[in-house]
């Protein structure tokens, strides 16, 4: 490194550090908001869609023991559950009935009981993260390959973000969709990938990062303006400095970027605020306030210049290795109010139809029981809801839980039979991604499918109405 640069590197970096005292947390993370500097080398954009589209990832993180989310009900099943989980159990006579007479839910899901009646809300048995397809035997006999790191949070919590199990990437699915999709919406400041929990593995892209902001929206920019606004000497003094012309390319495109984002985040902030209050009450807890903001935004999606958009929600605490049934009952509770009000604003919007959310977690848990709690696992129970979702069905293959049965690991593993890619597919082609791209962003997709047969027309699983 010559000198010249290093010292107007050092120069930079010090008037960065004086930006930090004046209020920026950190301006490199402001570069975490926005679309990547390179997006400008990307190729011409497609025509818009012309209608508004937006995937909601609710990510469970620990691994949510799914086998007690989604339970058989049939007096034989559940026998069989009941005999597996012993302690951890849940009583029959307790768990809520659905259409699907064979099954019941965690008595913590009444308000999804009611959307899978409706039609508003479907279950996906058994799934999880594949590279191929395996059984019991071929896992044994190490003859098909495994995802990288299985049972571990780590890796499994990066394998379903990325849909890439054989790989540890730091690219998801989420990210190079918006590479893709992107410019179909008119504003290019502010990325189609929202996140409301920082940086994260399935928005990022070759050229996108999320834009980031917090239950009570955008993070940095706008709570510099919100709070120090009034103070025109600070103002003036980051200001001066994001206008000042530097010595090399890089400082002063550095500095534009931090400028956009600031500006960007403004914007944000002031279309967020003109949207009027909602009829919809939501409950004080996090997830609820987080889905609240994103329907906010989209209830803010012309002003904002948005067809498309993909949001995503990291809600912790799901690694129940004791006291399974109580902490696991609450923190379903918490999702059920959240996607319960989530439904309530989206129809009050008119916008139900055109938002899908998901659910995932890394992994689910081991049947038996460790002593009151669960221990890591593999495949597992979801959820989808939507105006589009095919509800009121459980798709997949739910397995028996006897656990004398060919079908499990040690410990009541279960091997998932419908692998993540087929579900993520399915919500790529509804969002509008062509069929084409379809093996680009999921390379193992046609370990499962003939990528050539899948479209709007025939999705790979059928849970979606296109």
């Amino acid at each position: 490194m010559c000198k010249e640069f290093e010292n107007s590197r050092r120069k930079f970096l010090k008037q960065l550090g004086v930006a930090t005292a004046l209020g920026f947390t950190s301006p490199l993370s402001s570069l975490a908001k926005f679309k990547s500097i390179n997006s400008i080398m990307s190729s011409p954009p497609p025509p818009p869609f012309g209608d508004y589209k937006a995937i909601v990832c609710i990510f469970l993180h620990g691994g949510n023991d799914s086998y007690n989310m989604l339970v058989p009900r049939s007096l034989t099943e559940y026998d069989h559950y009941n005999a597996t989980r012993s302690n951890l159990a849940l009583e029959r006579e307790d768990l809520l009935s659905i259409e699907s007479g064979d099954f019941g839910l965690n008595p913590s899901m009444s308000a999804l009981q009611s959307m899978y009646n409706d039609g508003d809300l479907a279950f996906l048995a058994n799934i999880g993260t594949l590279v191929e397809p395996i059984t019991v035997a071929d896992y044994y006999a190490q003859s098909k390959q495994v995802p990288l790191g299985l049972f571990s949070h780590l890796d499994q919590y990066k394998h379903w973000q990325s849909s890439r199990p054989n790989e540890r990437v730091t690219k998801g699915w989420g990210g190079y969709m918006a590479d893709l999709l992107g410019y179909t919406n008119s504003n290019d400041k502010i990325s189609m990938n929202v996140s409301l929990s920082g940086t994260n593995i399935f928005q990022n892209g070759v050229n996108t990062t999320p834009f980031a902001m917090n239950n009570n929206g955008p993070t940095l920019p706008v709570n510099y303006y919100a709070e120090y606004g009034h103070n025109p000497q600070r103002r003036a003094a980051v200001d001066s400095m994001l206008n000042y012309t530097f010595g090399d390319p890089f400082q002063n495109t550095y500095a534009n970027v931090l400028h956009d984002s600031i500006s960007a985040g403004v914007e944000f902030k002031e279309a967020i605020d003109e949207v009027p209050e909602f009829s919809t009450v939501f409950s004080p807890e996090r997830l609820s306030q987080e889905l609240q903001i994103i329907a906010k935004t989209i209830a803010a999606r012309e002003t904002l210049g948005f067809e498309r958009q993909i949001f995503f929600v990291r809600y912790g605490g799901w690694d129940h290795h004791d006291q399974l049934i109580t902490s696991q009952g609450y923190q379903l509770s918490v999702v059920n109010n959240a996607m319960a009000e989530f439904r309530s604003v989206l129809n009050e919007i008119g916008m139900f139809d055109n938002v899908t959310t998901f659910v995932g977690s890394e992994f689910a848990r081991k049947l038996l029981s460790n002593g009151n709690g669960s221990d890591h696992g593999w495949g597992g129970n979801t959820m989808v809801m939507g105006g589009n979702v095919n509800g009121g069905n459980i798709f997949g293959t739910y397995p028996s839980l006897e656990i004398d049965g060919p079908e499990y690991l040690y410990g009541g593993i279960t091997v998932p039979t419908t692998p993540i890619d087929s579900m993520y597919a399915e919500l790529a082609l509804w969002y509008g991604l062509s069929p084409s791209d379809l093996g680009y962003i999921f390379p193992n997709l046609s370990n499962f499918h003939t990528l050539g047969d899948l479209s709007t027309d025939s999705p790979p699983i059928g849970f979606m109405n296109m």
